[in-house]
């Protein structure tokens, strides 16, 4: 069985890590810290091996009576996969000692598309991480753009995109970030850097993209008008929708429901780890199509929703399993991970 290093165990990587255990065909083999902290001790109680970047980072875990397997080297010669879940802009610098092992390795939407062979998304180019070396698991906002535009584009076809990002200040769990009391241009110009980002798996689509930024930790919102190639209906688009892996339809009519503090509830109190929504989730009442023009409201859990497109990437590159359905459909069974309608 595949043996895959996680390096990095934030809040993308600890996900990471729980759904390679969760996975059948995969074997988690460890994963590198760099902090002492109480990620560090829970990972050790869950009996996972952790390795340090380098022998200098040793001494500090020892203090804490945290056992630590080796260093990163140590294990590279012995994995299959690397699943780099390192802040942005430090997995560009890991690549070298990648390189050096032989060892392929998955990266985050954080790392620029030039330092790998392909840009990831599990629903639009499966096909061309088969077999590659480096694969760059797109960043939360670009993996909610790509999920709705292919799922449309396979279907209708979709000629334009325009969309207004509405982002979180910080995760929960952060508290060096903001803002607490504004809303902030991200950037104060246009265009955003998520279109830019979708035309990484995308080169042909027209898309512009504008963000800001709010005083919240909970999701991301995304307001999408997009030109289709095929006039549809509102039912053409409900349909294809509630047939696509990791959407999730939300009718707020039905549910009483408005926000995204609601649907974190929902999450808490259907028994969610971590209240996580892999899925993205359509706002039903939203979605309004005049022709050729369809307009609608999604939210993104940022913390979730690459998770399912890691383990993806992970068959592709190890060659795994060639249909992109048949993995993205196991990876779904084994993750837990619905569409349809939530409840």
């Amino acid at each position: 069985m595949p043996k895959i290093l996680v390096n990095g165990y934030g809040t993308i990587g600890k996900r990471i890590v729980w759904a390679i255990k969760k996975s059948s065909d995969l074997e988690l083999y460890g994963i590198v810290k760099t902090r002492p902290d109480y990620s560090a001790i829970i990972a050790l109680k869950n009996n996972i091996d952790i390795y340090v970047p380098s022998t200098e980072y040793m001494r500090s875990f020892e203090e804490k009576g945290i056992k630590v397997k080796g260093t990163i080297e140590d294990a590279l010669s012995k994995v299959d996969v690397v699943v780099d879940a390192t802040p942005a802009k430090v997995g560009a610098k890991y690549k070298e000692l990648y390189l050096k092992y032989g060892v392929k390795a998955i990266f985050q939407g954080g790392e620029k598309h030039n330092i790998v062979d392909v840009s990831f998304n599990s629903l639009c180019n499966y096909e061309e991480a088969f077999g590659k070396n480096y694969v760059r698991v797109v960043s939360c906002n670009t993996t909610g753009l790509l999920r709705i535009i292919c799922s449309l584009h396979q279907n209708v076809g979709v000629r334009k995109v325009r969309a207004l990002i509405i982002r979180r200040g910080a995760d929960p769990k952060e508290i060096k970030r903001g803002p607490i009391n504004s809303i902030v241009l991200d950037p104060p110009h246009l265009p955003s850097h998520h279109g830019i980002d979708v035309k990484t798996v995308l080169p042909w689509l027209d898309i512009e993209t504008a963000a800001v930024i709010v005083p919240t930790t909970l999701m991301h919102m995304h307001y999408l008008v997009l030109e289709l190639e095929k006039e549809s209906t509102k039912q053409d688009i409900l349909r294809i929708l509630e047939e696509t892996p990791r959407i999730l339809l939300v009718d707020p009519d039905k549910l009483e429901i408005k926000s995204t503090s609601e649907l974190i509830e929902i999450a808490r109190d259907t028994g969610r780890l971590r209240n996580d929504f892999p899925e993205l989730l359509v706002w039903s009442t939203t979605i309004n199509v005049k022709g050729r023009e369809l307009v609608l409201i999604q939210s993104v859990h940022q913390e979730a929703i690459v998770i399912p497109e890691n383990i993806d990437a992970i068959r592709a590159v190890l060659k795994l399993e060639e249909d992109k359905w048949k993995s993205i459909e196991k990876t779904d069974r084994e993750l837990g991970i619905s569409h349809g309608w939530l409840l």
